[in-house]
Formats: C-alpha cells, structure tokens, sequence
C-alpha cells in the first residue's frame, strides 16, 4: 500500500464530517418539526429535505441503528435522548455560526444559509473560539 500523502488526514476527517452531515441534519430537523407541529412524520422530513419517502425511511432506519431516533409504523419520528443531546448540540453550533457570519457584516439570510454548510466540518477547537469570539 503506497504511504499515504501529508493532506490524507484532512481528507479522511472530511469524509468523517460528510457521513456524520445526514445524521447531524436528520436529528435537527426532527427536532424542528417535533417543536413546529408537535410531531415529525416522515413525510414532514421528506419535504423538509426534497427527497423521496423512500430515502427518508433508509435514513430513518439507519438513525434508529444508531441509537438517534425512535419510530413504528404510522407512528411519528421521534428523538431518543441521545439524538436530542445531539439535536441541542447541532442546534446551538448553528446559531453560533450564525452570529459569528452576522458579526462579520453577513446578511442574516445569507449568515443562515452559509452556516448550514459549515456547521458539520468545524472542529471543537474552532468552534470553541467562535463561540468566544461571538460572545466578546
């Protein structure tokens, strides 16, 4: 096997972050939608997302694998405690994006939508500065 190149760390922490996005996002808008309209079905996530029903059910199995959300049928998505400690976690890191892009001059519509597709690659160091640099 050849040795692999200084940058393979970053790559493979990048394709960590793309697999942990779905979840991340899946998690949030359960959280959301349950807020929104006291419940989450999956046809609620498969508008929400633009998807197929289908594809929101594999999704949804995977997170009941993981241990995220709990579900039966004809029955809503809901999260489980871990997926709620995850829904928080997503949560607070994308409006502390969003006040950090804001504090940079962003317009807040431009701040919200750039911030959904940074949130899932930072790193806890970094987050933690934004976090200090917004609350300065």
């Amino acid at each position: 096997m050849p040795r692999p190149s200084p940058s393979a760390d970053a790559h493979r922490r990048t394709r960590t972050d793309h697999a942990r996005e779905l979840a991340e996002d899946y998690v949030e808008a359960v959280a959301e939608l349950a807020d929104e309209e006291g419940g989450c079905r999956v046809t609620d996530l498969a508008g929400r997302f633009g998807v197929s029903h289908v594809t929101v059910i594999r999704t949804v199995e995977r997170l009941v694998a993981e241990g995220l959300v709990s579900t039966a049928p004809y029955r809503p998505v809901r999260l489980t405690a871990k997926g709620k400690r995850l829904a928080t976690a997503c949560r607070r890191r994308h409006e502390t994006l969003v006040r950090f892009l804001e504090k940079l001059g962003v317009r807040p519509a431009v701040a919200a939508i750039d911030a959904e597709g940074i949130e899932h690659h930072l790193s806890p160091e970094t987050l933690r500065r934004i976090e200090a640099f917004v609350t300065e």
